[in-house]
């Protein structure tokens, strides 16, 4: 498979899994966090499938296209390692979806950044909240959950935060 494929193919993934959140989501309470900005495709996406829900996003540097950047309320920037952490001190429990866009830099780069933000993602996560991401999470208070149909396993996950 090309990158360009796997790209493809990876953002495919992504759309259906949001779309099936967006639907198992109703009316529950809750923020939405988005891990890693990038140039804002994905956030501008779940504007349009959740807008009635705060979006916080969390990034490194915000370089997103002018029409997908947040309010700067609602934006963590600096190392997730750090910016989670804080996060937790205002929005503990109160996720009812985290989606993270968390791999890069090599299969091995990517399953340390999962290895690191994984646990820092479960105390903002609330019961029965979801976490979906594109790199596998080994963290106590996720429960992996099936694909929706069409998903390729390993393309994406879907955990649940168990109580």
């Amino acid at each position: 498979m090309t990158r360009l494929d796997s790209a493809i193919a990876r953002l495919k993934a992504q759309r259906v899994c949001l779309g099936f959140a967006a639907e198992a989501l109703k009316g529950r309470e809750g923020c939405v966090l988005e891990l890693g900005l990038g140039n804002g495709r994905t956030y501008d996406h779940i504007r349009s499938l959740m807008p009635e829900r705060e979006i916080y996003v969390f990034d490194r540097r915000i370089a997103a296209h002018p029409d997908t950047i947040p309010p700067e309320e609602y934006s963590f920037v600096g190392e997730m390692t750090e910016t989670l952490p804080r996060a937790a001190e205002t929005l503990r429990y109160a996720a009812v979806l985290v989606h993270g866009d968390i791999g890069g830099g090599g299969i091995e780069a990517s399953r340390r950044n999962a290895a690191e933000i994984g646990p820092l993602i479960v105390p903002l996560v609330q019961p029965d909240g979801l976490v979906m991401v594109d790199q596998e999470l080994h963290c106590e208070g996720l429960v992996e959950m099936p694909l929706p149909e069409g998903v390729p396993l390993r393309r994406y996950f879907i955990y649940r935060r168990a109580d």
